[in-house]
């Protein structure tokens, strides 16, 4: 279709809106967990007992609220953008086996699967020309 044959003149338009309304969503999300304290940071790292972790549920409650907030911001700015998306997928599929353990149901599962899948993409395409790590 004519209309749409030129968009992929615009592949880095198109990375800058996934960064930008991704990246601020798990801003978002993640302040919250962030500010919650070692109440809410022990809470959310009972989520690793559904990968096989069980120590130091605090430490990584904490850890996966910075990943969720900073990761948010640095993928904003498409700074250091890979590896933070390698660390965002790893705190997905961990909340996706947390929700699917939890409720037994795949249907309440996939909001984490499907931005562990949006983010595993996004870590082979970059972060394109318009951000800070741009190539």
């Amino acid at each position: 279709m004519a209309l749409f044959s030129k968009l992929g003149n615009y592949k880095n338009f198109g990375l800058l809106i996934m960064r930008l309304g991704l990246g601020s969503m798990f801003v978002y999300h993640g302040i919250p967990k962030l500010i919650g304290g070692p109440a809410k940071w022990e809470h959310l790292g009972t989520a690793t007992h559904y990968a096989g972790i069980h120590f130091l549920p605090m430490v990584w409650g904490l850890l996966s609220a910075l990943t969720e907030t900073c990761g948010g911001f640095l993928v904003v700015l498409g700074l250091t953008f890979r590896p933070v998306c390698l660390l965002l997928v790893i705190e997905l599929v961990v909340a996706a086996l947390f929700t699917y353990g939890t409720s037994g149901s795949l249907g309440d599962a996939t909001h984490a699967i499907e931005d562990a899948i949006a983010f595993a993409g996004l870590l082979f395409l970059g972060p394109g020309k318009y951000s800070v790590d741009k190539k």
